[in-house]
């Protein structure tokens, strides 16, 4: 995550589970939250595409979110 953002500083990564679940809560600075999202999209779909294979993988559900 830290490679894509500008202020590595201000990366928080949270893990919170939830109803069987493990929610994981991304904040970033305002100012790199274009890029965690990517064009249309593209970089946030694929991050969470990659939780969705891992969730697979260990029979778990992740759930991603970008918090501002």
């Amino acid at each position: 995550m830290k490679a894509l953002v500008e202020d590595v500083e201000a990366v928080d990564v949270r893990e919170i589970q939830r109803n069987g679940a493990t929610l994981i809560e991304i904040r970033v600075a305002q100012s790199d939250m274009g890029k965690i999202i990517g064009r249309q999209g593209r970089t946030v779909r694929a991050l969470r595409s990659l939780a969705h294979v891992a969730g697979l993988r260990k029979k778990h559900r992740f759930i991603l979110e970008i918090v501002e």
